[in-house]
């Protein structure tokens, strides 16, 4: 239609000559809600509204737009806003970052692109743009201290380790919320002990258990500079008159501003060289409080260019400080219970390395999580060596107090001198009652539902033999290392957890040894991960190296994790007794052969250099011991005397049938010879085997026995026999 065609009015009117055009550039400039820059071609400022703070004044127009508004991208954008120019479209709610020359801080803009279009259609050149500003910095702030919180919840509480409890936390607060945080535990809350209620008391040593810092701190204080913060765990008693100390002083947080006049960093030359260090402008202190007590301090910075707190951000502190001190709490009683069930386990094993017979030992323990994990070397008759290692799965108290019960269970039946499947049979019948005890708990007793686990190895190694007999219960088979160096895992059948239900038998496997072989007990945690058993059997290899050193060889293959678990592993070095230190007779099944087995008991011990008494009551033991065997027993008959740390008589007969110790009345005219016996010795006792019975005694020895005689002198194998003596009564 022509233009004489279209109808009149005043809209048509206004836009012919103007005003129209003028009315809405007024009030699109003066009542929108929102900030708006016209920029011409060049990108210089040609228009402000008021709602862009700082700019809308005339002193800015014709500044380009990177000097109105300092970006922290100013080529990025610049380039975005050619683009649009350009044609390829607007751009709406693009983040931008920056300050204004009249406002400190830093500012967050969302803004949107808009082409001005020239006469002539979309080719045509532009005629500069429009910007829509939108101040969102109060919005992000808000935005990003819930972001900080969630971050908070999210990490801090994982884990039940006070110092990784604290460096989550540390990690959560940087870089969105603080460029640099600061987590300090009072020094024995670290160690599980109980927080101090009330103010901090003066002078109380604080450790620094983690810190967190942005990039650019990170660069400022190990960077081109040189300089080193405190490292994590360096401990400080707070100086007095400063910030710390009066958070410390009323448990309520502060919020400082920092600067090179600041008064009380001059009394604290550390904390001033930090904050020249970081270029720190604002400090928020907040104390780790907790129903009262006191566990630590944070301390929040925020460096350089970034916005100073304000009191929301000390709200948002407090808030996540609150959530990092009830984690870190948890983690003290965490770590208290475990301190309690180390030491409890600790006393629960062997104190000192002991002496064997045949068997050089060395074992690594391994504190971590379980507290269940045991290992012994128990001293049998016959220079007989059990070797045990197992472990009650689980963290705490209650699975150290497990291991004691079932270490001291296998300590008393290993005294009976039964079979290793034996020992784990009636081992597991004790397993039995215990996990019983437990399911009757009350239902709200918090071990009620708590199920047990437990395994165990046990191994007899006899050094006359050179066997060792093995059976297992739920737990790894020992590895076996010749004297060349390699290892074999010994083939032992698995019986049944020492807590399953399972009631198959206990199978033995029994292995006969190359004197100077290396048996390598250890607990599953060992056996974990990638070619574990190869990482073990390399190091085991090296049999240049004393048993201690290959043990911390495998510790030092160990993957990190593993050591966080805990282990047991128990080392022991076979060998045969010494000729010159052991005797052996056999003996004839006569009337007369308790007064030859005292004979030739007396040439032994007087050549090996014994005391006097020591040797009548030797006589008097074995005159009684061979008696009951001739008396009792059946053929064949075996005397053997062994002299170690003490000295032992070991009688050994064809008969199955075990002697009972009895009190006789004072007109019976017999029955004393086993109580006499059992006053003499230390230790007595009966071992059977396929082809009989031993009966043995285990008599101290004075500090100075003297020193042993050598092979050849009478009495000893390969020695010409003593001349029979007389028959004497027996007992």
């Amino acid at each position: 239609m022509a233009d004489s065609e279209t109808p009149a009015g005043p809209g048509r009117a206004a836009r012919k000559d103007g005003g129209f055009d003028e009315a809405l550039l007024a009030a699109l400039f003066s009542q929108s809600a929102v900030g708006l820059a016209v920029l011409d071609p060049q990108l210089r400022l040609v228009r402000a509204n008021s709602l862009v703070e700082g700019v809308d004044t005339g002193e800015y127009v014709g500044l380009p737009v990177n000097e109105v508004f300092r970006l922290d991208d100013p080529d990025g954008s610049e380039q975005l806003m050619k683009r649009v120019l350009a044609g390829e479209g607007p751009v709406r709610n693009h983040l931008v970052r920056g300050r204004l020359r009249r406002i400190p801080g830093d500012r967050q803009f969302l803004t949107s692109l808009y082409r001005l279009q020239g006469p002539g259609g979309p080719d045509a050149p532009a005629l500069g743009l429009m910007v829509a500003v939108e101040d969102v910095t109060e919005r992000e702030r808000a935005r990003a201290r819930e972001a900080a919180l969630a971050a908070v919840r999210d990490a801090v509480g994982g884990s039940l380790d006070t110092a990784t409890t604290c460096r989550d936390f540390a990690d959560a607060l940087t870089p969105g919320f603080a460029d640099l945080a600061v987590v300090e535990v009072v020094d024995d809350v670290l160690r599980g002990a109980e927080p101090p209620v009330g103010p901090m008391p003066p002078g109380t040593p604080l450790r620094r258990a983690a810190s967190g810092r942005c990039d650019s701190v990170r660069e400022a204080v190990e960077g081109g500079s040189g300089a080193r913060g405190p490292a994590a765990g360096s401990t400080r008693h707070l100086p007095v008159r400063t910030p710390y100390a009066l958070v410390a002083a009323d448990l309520r947080a502060r919020l400082v501003p920092l600067g090179p006049d600041t008064p009380w960093l001059g009394t604290d030359p550390d904390g001033a060289r930090a904050v020249a260090e970081t270029g720190a402008h604002s400090l928020i202190v907040v104390p780790l409080t907790l129903r009262g007590a006191v566990l630590g301090l944070v301390s929040l910075y925020r460096c350089r260019a970034s916005e100073p707190f304000d009191e929301n951000d000390v709200s948002l502190a407090v808030t996540a400080a609150t959530r990092a001190s009830l984690a870190i709490d948890n983690a003290r009683r965490y770590e208290r219970e475990h301190v309690i069930a180390s030491t409890v386990q600790r006393r629960l094993l062997p104190q000192a390395e002991r002496h064997q017979a045949a068997v050089d030992t060395a074992h690594v323990l391994l504190p971590g999580r379980d507290s269940g994990c045991w290992f012994d070397t128990i001293a049998l008759s016959g220079a007989r060596t059990a070797l045990v290692v197992g472990g009650v799965a689980g963290e705490g108290l209650q699975s150290a107090i497990a291991m004691g019960q079932l270490r001291t269970v296998i300590q008393a039946l290993a005294g009976l001198d039964l079979e290793p499947e034996e020992v784990l049979a009636r081992l597991k019948d004790t397993a039995d009652r215990l996990a019983h005890e437990r399911a009757s708990l009350p239902p709200a007793d918090g071990l009620h539902g708590e199920l047990l686990s437990a395994g165990c190895v046990y191994g007899v190694y006899d050094p006359f033999t050179r066997t060792c007999t093995v059976a297992r219960a739920g737990h790894p088979a020992p590895l076996i290392v010749g004297p060349d160096g390699r290892a074999v895992p010994l083939d032992v059948p698995e019986g049944p957890g020492l807590f399953s239900t399972d009631s198959a038998l206990f199978a033995p496997a029994t292995v006969t040894l190359e004197e100077g072989s290396l048996l390598a007990f250890c607990t599953a945690e060992l056996l974990s991960g990638d070619r574990a058993p190869e990482r073990i059997t390399r190091a085991l290899a090296r049999t240049d190296r004393s048993l201690q050193q290959l043990g911390d060889d495998i510790v030092y293959a160990l993957p990190d994790d593993t050591r966080a678990a805990g282990a047991a592993l128990l080392l022991a070095r076979t060998s045969t007794v010494s000729d010159h230190l052991v005797a052996t007779w056999d003996l004839a099944d006569e009337a007369t052969t308790p007064a030859t087995a005292r004979v030739l008991v007396r040439d032994r011990l007087q050549g090996w250099g014994l005391d006097e008494d020591t040797v009548d009551a030797t006589e008097l033991i074995v005159s009684e011991l061979v008696t009951n065997a001739v008396r009792y027993g059946t053929p064949p008959l075996r005397l053997r005397l062994l002299l170690d740390s003490t000295l032992t008589c070991e009688v050994h007969d064809g008969s199955t049938a075990a002697p009972h110790l009895r009190h006789a009345r004072t007109v019976d005219e017999g029955g004393r010879g086993l109580f006499i016996v059992s006053r003499l010795a230390s230790h007595w006792g009966a071992r059977h085997g396929p082809d009989g019975k031993v009966l043995w005694t285990e008599q101290e020895l004075p500090d100075d026995p003297g020193t042993p005689g050598t092979p050849g002198t009478p009495g000893t194998p390969g020695a010409p026999a003593a001349p029979a003596a007389p028959a004497a009564p027996a007992g």
